[in-house]
């Protein structure tokens, strides 16, 4: 098979069994790889709970990973979520895909329940380790134990504690964060997955052909004002978001009871490169290293953890954002998640959590110590529930709002209520043409239109991370080059149009796997707030609420564009 290695590696942590099995084909030409692949492997087990034994947890690479493909050098964790309790995917970057693919593995499935802390080691043989000594350590120190030579995906005390949004840890600093897919592993009682790196290669039908598709990709690349310019991904990375989102008035405060927050120049990524010197760095086979780091070594937030540590809790000590950021690493708590329970326990106790008090809270998040903890490891819609007042939890099907307030990007707001893992705003990414203007600009205080563009997003973005490409990249090249670029490595003869038909039936096939969960139109919705509540206004640009009855009319016109019925249901099952 050119472009997979045809293995799927199953490892059964009840019983011990280690076997590797044959993929299918016909699985790798109707999903991909990656997401579309792991939803329709765990399709079968989907009622299971989070933590069981039945529940799997797949790590699944993409046919363009190893092929020198730009930026595809990526993979997808899938399971069912113990935060959200849907279908859950994470991207994931790193080598560690690499490293999978180069031994001869498109797939790990993981099933079972440990009696005691285990590690997976892959190297001269695939063997389940006793990891006892490693119990209690975070990412840090087993990132340090383990060494160069061996990539590795390892949670730290929060997955072991079953904290419900922790993360795993690639390669020290590159997460599947969302969606606590880190507790499945720790209910596991799985500690790590080390891979030793190895120079094997993937077969490519189409070596010439590949590589006409690499240089058309560079090409857009470095045309590109958003990935290359001045003020691109590739000099500031993520961070240049905060000086934008800010002069838009969209950027959630204070628990999203506004939308502005003055002080935020403080830790905006121009401030940022100054303080701290930055250097660039990626995924393997990224050329555009969007990933920062200080000249002492420290590692930059990302733009949601910037805005939500900053804005969100009312903070504008970079040095504390930094600090949170890498406690979030070291312990394997997702950061969108852990801010905005914060931020939510902060409304809830009228008080305004201190840049000193952050530590020590997300501390004893990560170790669920005393009350107040672990009633915070749960996440901010279960936290609320228990405090009497669910509406004060930003979250959609219990995943917690991103740095952008819908009021003031409607697409968003849409984008938000219907993604099928919670309030996700990757999964359509509205941002892209009602803020940045790519590939067109949009209205953004408007749903005209919204409801198809956010449809066709979605399969896009089903299919990119099928590939398990970097959608970065697809603010300068499309579809067209990376069908190109698949279709040299594979030698498949897919278009444009034949990989959005993919793209359509992973995202119904996901909706009808939370349909059958119980997931319908009364979980396809926004917090209350939006739409009785006014964000932070200016003479020029005015935040108003939302309009429930025009969001409701755009919700019915995607479920139609979908092919859902009126109550968001897909009838029958996508997979072929």
């Amino acid at each position: 098979m050119y472009g997979y290695c045809g293995r799927i590696l199953k490892v059964d942590l009840s019983s011990g069994e280690i076997i590797i099995d044959d993929i299918d084909p016909k699985l790798c030409n109707d999903y991909i790889g990656g997401r579309g692949m792991g939803v329709a492997m765990i399709a079968s087990s989907i009622h299971e709970q989070p933590y069981s034994e039945q529940m799997p947890l797949i790590f699944a690479t993409g046919p363009l990973v190893g092929t020198g493909a730009p930026s595809s050098g990526r993979l997808s964790v899938v399971s069912r979520s113990p935060l959200t309790n849907t279908v859950f995917d994470c991207s994931a970057g790193g080598r560690f895909a690499t490293a999978m693919k180069r031994y001869g593995l498109d797939v790990i499935y993981i099933t079972g329940l440990s009696r005691g802390w285990v590690s997976l080691i892959i190297d001269d043989e695939i063997r389940l380790e006793d990891a006892s000594t490693w119990e209690g350590l975070n990412i840090a120190e087993i990132t340090q134990g383990i060494g160069d030579d061996y990539s590795l995906a390892a949670i730290g005390l929060a997955g072991e504690r079953l904290v419900r949004y922790a993360s795993i840890a690639f390669d020290g600093h590159y997460f599947a964060g969302r969606g606590g897919l880190g507790a499945v592993m720790g209910f596991k009682r799985l500690k790590f997955i080390a891979i030793r790196r190895k120079t094997g290669h993937v077969l490519i039908k189409d070596q010439e052909g590949l590589k006409e598709a690499q240089r058309e990709i560079m090409r857009l690349l470095r045309a590109s004002p958003a990935v290359y310019g001045e003020f691109g991904l590739s000099r500031y990375g993520t961070a240049a978001l905060v000086d934008v989102i800010h002069a838009r008035r969209l950027e959630p405060t204070a628990n999203f009871r506004g939308t502005y927050f003055q002080e935020s120049s403080r830790y905006a990524a121009y401030t940022i490169s100054e303080r701290y010197r930055c250097k660039s760095e990626g995924c393997m086979g990224c050329p555009v290293l969007c990933k920062k780091r200080g000249a002492q070594g420290e590692i930059i937030p990302e733009y949601e953890t910037l805005s939500h540590f900053g804005a969100l809790n009312q903070c504008s000590d970079l040095s504390a954002i930094v600090h949170c950021n890498n406690l979030c690493n070291d312990y394997g708590i997702d950061t969108i998640s852990a801010a905005s329970t914060i931020a939510c326990y902060g409304e809830l106790n009228n008080k305004k959590v201190s840049p000193a008090e952050l530590p020590a809270l997300l501390i004893s998040i990560a170790k669920r110590e005393g009350g107040l903890g672990d009633s915070l490891a749960e996440g901010s819609a279960r936290y609320a529930l228990s405090m009497g007042h669910p509406e004060a939890s930003m979250s959609v099907k219990s995943l917690e709002l991103p740095a952008y307030d819908p009021r003031g990007a409607y697409g968003m707001a849409l984008g938000y209520a219907v993604s099928a893992r919670g309030g996700c705003h990757l999964r359509s990414y509205p941002i892209g043409h009602e803020i940045l203007r790519k590939p067109v600009s949009t209205d953004r205080f408007s749903f005209e239109g919204k409801a198809r563009i956010i449809k066709i997003s979605e399969d896009l973005n089903a299919v990119v991370d099928s590939l398990t490409a970097c959608r970065f990249l697809f603010f300068a090249a499309s579809l067209e080059e990376y069908a190109k670029a698949l279709n040299a490595v594979t030698g498949y003869g897919h278009d444009v149009q034949s990989l959005l038909a993919i793209g359509e039936r992973i995202c119904r096939l996901e909706r009808y796997l939370n349909n059958r969960l119980g997931f319908t139109s009364l979980q396809d919705d926004l917090p209350e707030r939006f739409f009785t509540e006014e964000g932070s206004s200016s003479e020029k640009i005015k935040v108003l609420p939302i309009d429930r009855g025009e969001f409701l009319k755009a919700r019915a016109r995607y479920y139609k564009i979908r092919g859902a019925s009126e109550d968001g249901v897909i009838g029958k099952s996508p997979l072929c």
